[in-house]
C-alpha cells in the first residue's frame, strides 16, 4: 500500500518510511503524487491540523493520505508554542532561532516541564479515518545540546537518558520519540484496519 507523506519535510518522510516499512507499506511525499500543497493550519488543536493536512493531500492526489501535527508544549509557557511550534516567532526564523527566542522567554524559569506531542491520521478516499498520538515528557535545557535531530530537539532535554533528543541516535530518538509513539499506535490501528479489509 501506498500513502502520501502530507509534508514536505524529508526527515519526517525518512522516519515514518523507518517505522512504516515493516507494514509493506510505501510512503511517498506530496512531490512523488504529483500533489504540491500548503494547507492552512487553521485548527486549535494537534488533531484538527492534522486531518486537515491528510484530508486536503488526499483529496489532491487521489490517494490515501498520512499527516502528522506535532509540536513543544511548555508548561510554565501555559502551553505554548504549542500547535504554533513550527511558525513561533514568525515564519521566517529558522529552527536555532525559534529554540533561541524559546529560551529566552523562558530566561528565570525554573520550572523547566515540558512535552512534545504529535498526532498522526491518515485519510482514505473511501472516507475513513485512523488517527493516533504520542507524547514524550522532558524538560527544557537551560542551552542547546546535540548536532541531531531538527527543529526544538537540541533543547528538549529526556531526564532518563540525561541526553537532549539532538544528542540521540536516529533509533534511540525514534523508540522514545513523540512521533515514534504515535506511529507505533498508527500502525496497530493500520494493521487491524487493513486485517478487516
Amino acid at each position: 500500500m501506498k500513502l502520501v507523506l502530507a509534508s514536505k519535510n524529508e526527515k519526517k518522510l525518512a522516519e515514518m518510511n523507518d517505522i512504516l516499512s515493516h507494514l509493506g507499506i510505501e510512503v511517498c511525499s506530496e512531490a512523488e503524487a504529483g500533489v504540491d500543497l500548503e494547507v492552512e493550519e487553521t485548527g486549535t488543536t494537534f488533531e484538527e491540523n492534522s486531518l486537515l493536512k491528510a484530508r486536503a493531500v488526499m483529496e489532491a492526489s487521489g490517494l490515501p493520505a498520512i499527516a502528522d501535527d506535532s509540536g513543544l508544549c511548555v508548561d510554565c509557557l501555559n502551553g505554548a508554542p504549542g500547535v504554533y511550534s513550527a511558525r513561533y516567532g514568525g515564519g521566517e526564523l529558522s529552527d536555532e532561532e525559534r529554540y533561541r527566542l524559546l529560551l529566552n522567554n523562558m530566561r528565570g524559569q525554573m520550572t523547566r516541564a515540558a512535552k512534545f506531542v504529535s498526532v498522526i491520521t491518515c485519510c482514505f478516499p473511501n472516507g475513513d479515518v485512523l488517527s493516533a498520538r504520542g507524547e514524550c515528557p522532558g524538560t527544557i535545557a537551560y542551552a542547546p545540546m546535540g548536532e541531531g535531530g531538527f527543529g526544538y530537539d537540541p533543547v528538549f532535554f529526556v531526564p532518563e537518558l540525561k541526553k537532549t533528543f539532538a544528542q540521540l541516535a536516529p533509533d534511540e530518538k525514534n523508540a522514545i520519540s513523540h512521533r515514534g509513539k504515535a506511529l507505533e499506535a498508527f500502525k496497530e490501528k493500520l494493521e487491524e484496519y487493513l486485517n478487516g479489509m
